[in-house]
Parts: structure tokens; C-alpha cells; sequence
């Protein structure tokens, strides 16, 4: 659906994008992530028509963005970070004229009514919208961003500043929406990103650093394989046989039970299963695993592991 193909946005010398390529396949929902400044939102500008690049290209459906604009904007919905709302209208008036803005073909009522229902605006829609709380306001914005029916939406930061509940709302929305249409979504909340994503692009410093399935990505970006493991034994013992094994590059005690257990977390090398030696020492020693998990990194630590990598790397390539 979505084809970006060796993407380049300069001012000047700097480039703020520089030289990226991805894909977004039809009815997924992708995260778009990256550190203030390292070019997403000219990464989005161009995908939906406002920036043209220097070089390279940027395609919606097999459209050229710079050489269909006006088709290639039919099919986009966008939602900015500040919803482009017009506070003295009602929501029905202000669907109403984002419909004739768009020049929409559809049934007006049905179309309009369709929107309010998918939106959960019912009885909101003829309430104006400076008297509507800002989680109404940003479903507002989300109801103007799917008007015409596009086949993709795209979200910038679209649960910022919102309430706890109010951000459950929005997401359990767009994760409904990704059913019927495109999405990419940036945002900075990276807890968002797990829960509503199939895929995650991080991209810093104009260049994109990573591309992988959401439930890939903590795997096969942190270098070490994270175990939570519980085993009925004395605890400090049991910590100090698993710092002896081969391939353990940190263990530590995550709690002591009343019942003589304890929970234990161990990172292993990249590459090296540590289950099957951690089990025979176990077993040995007579303490047997009560309960053994893959939690996985944290995501935070991740993106700032991607991050930081690629700066190191940034750095290596500028002092050659």
C-alpha cells in the first residue's frame, strides 16, 4: 500500500531525511518511531503531500505522491499532533465541511452518521466543539481524518495529553480501525506501540535503524536473551551456580518467598540458550524450576539500544 524508495529531504547540507526505504502492506498498523528531530514528521509530511523530498520516492497504492497529489491525498487520512479542529462549529458541522473539502462522493447523511458511530460521537455531534473535553476533541479529529473512507490513516502522537481512560479509548480505536484500513502511527509512547502495532520502524537522525514484527523486535534488537526464572532452593546458592555458567552475563534474585522458593532474572549471550546447562545444574544440585518465562527486554531499553548504536556507528563512519 505504502512504498517509500530511497527517501532523501535536505535543507541545504543537512539532511533530514537521508536515504530511507520501507514498505506498509495493506491493513497493517505500523509504529513510526524515533527521538525529536530525527525526521519523522518530514518522513509523514511527505507521505501525505505537504513536503515534496529532494530525492527518491514516496508511493501510496502504486500513486507517485509528486506525480498524483491530488489522487494520492484521496486515499490518505491524517491526523496531526494539534487537531486542526474549528472550536465554533459542531462536530456535525465541522464533518460536513471536512466532507465537502475533500470532495467526498459518498451518501452525505450515511457517510457522516457511519463516522459518528465508528468514532463513539453519538451525542456529542451537535454539541460545538470548544465545549468538547480533549478526548472528544482528538476522537473529533480522528472522525475528520477517516471522512471519504481513505485507505490510510495516518496518526501523530494521537493520544498526547490525554487522560489514562481516554488513551485506552483512542487506542482501542485505532486498533479497530486497522481492521478496515492502513495505519501508521508515530507517537513517543512506547507501551502504545506494543499494543496496538504489527510493526515497528525506528528511524533517527534521518535514517532508518530498524524494521522488525512487534513481537520480534525485543528479541532479535537486545544482544542478550532475558529468563525470569523460580526455583525451590536457597537463593543466594542458586544465584551463585548461575553466574558460573557459560553464557550468563547477568543473574540476580528477584524475590524470596516464605516458602522457601525464589525468583531469579538471567540474561544469556545472544545466541546462547541457557535453559537446557541451567536445568542440569538445577537438577543436580536437587532445586527444582518451579516456573521459567521469556519477558523480553523492555522496549524503552531497546529503542534506546537502536538508537544509540546507530549513533555510534554515525560517529565511527565521521571519524574514517
Amino acid at each position: 500500500m505504502i512504498k517509500v524508495e530511497h527517501l532523501v529531504k535536505k535543507y541545504g547540507d543537512r539532511y533530514a531525511v537521508n536515504d530511507i526505504s520501507f514498505e506498509v502492506r495493506k491493513g497493517e498498523i505500523v509504529g513510526f518511531l524515533g527521538p525529536n528531530g530525527a525526521g519523522k514528521s518530514t518522513t509523514l509530511n511527505i507521505l501525505t503531500g505537504y513536503l515534496s523530498s529532494t530525492s527518491g520516492k514516496a508511493m501510496v497504492d502504486g500513486l507517485d505522491i509528486l506525480e498524483h497529489p491530488m489522487e494520492v491525498k484521496k486515499k490518505i487520512g491524517f491526523l496531526p499532533e494539534q487537531p486542526p479542529l474549528y472550536l465554533d462549529m459542531t462536530v456535525r458541522e465541522y464533518l460536513n465541511f471536512i466532507y465537502d473539502l475533500r470532495k467526498c462522493k459518498l451518501n452525505r447523511r450515511e457517510h457522516i452518521n457511519e463516522i459518528i458511530r465508528v468514532v463513539k460521537l453519538e451525542g456529542t455531534e451537535n454539541r460545538m466543539i470548544k465545549n468538547l473535553s480533549k478526548g472528544y476533541r482528538q476522537r473529533t479529529g480522528i472522525a475528520g481524518a477517516i471522512v471519504g473512507n481513505p485507505e490510510v490513516i495516518i496518526f501523530d502522537e494521537p493520544t498526547n495529553g490525554l487522560d489514562p481512560k481516554q488513551i485506552i479509548d483512542i487506542r482501542n480505536l485505532i486498533k479497530e480501525l486497522g481492521k478496515d484500513h492502513t495505519v501508521i502511527l508515530s507517537t513517543h509512547i512506547l507501551s502504545e506501540v506494543k499494543s496496538i502495532c504489527d510493526r515497528i520502524l525506528i528511524i533517527n537522525d534521518g535514517k532508518l535503524v530498524a524494521d522488525q514484527l512487534t513481537g520480534n523486535i525485543e528479541g532479535e534488537l537486545r544482544g542478550n536473551r532475558r529468563i525470569s526464572m523460580r526455583a525451590d532452593g536457597p537463593a543466594d546458592r542458586v544465584l551463585a551456580e548461575l553466574k558460573k555458567l557459560t553464557g550468563v552475563v547477568y543473574a540476580s534474585i528477584g524475590a524470596e518467598y516464605g516458602d522457601g522458593t525464589a525468583s531469579f532474572l538471567i540474561e544469556s549471550q545472544k545466541d546462547v540458550d541457557i535453559r537446557k546447562p541451567m536445568f542440569y545444574m538445577l537438577a543436580k544440585n536437587n532445586w527444582p524450576i518451579l516456573s521459567l518465562e521469556f519477558p523480553g527486554a523492555n522496549l524503552e531499553d531497546v529503542f534506546i539500544s537502536v538508537v544509540d548504536e546507530s549513533e555510534h556507528e554515525q560517529k565511527k563512519g565521521g571519524n574514517k
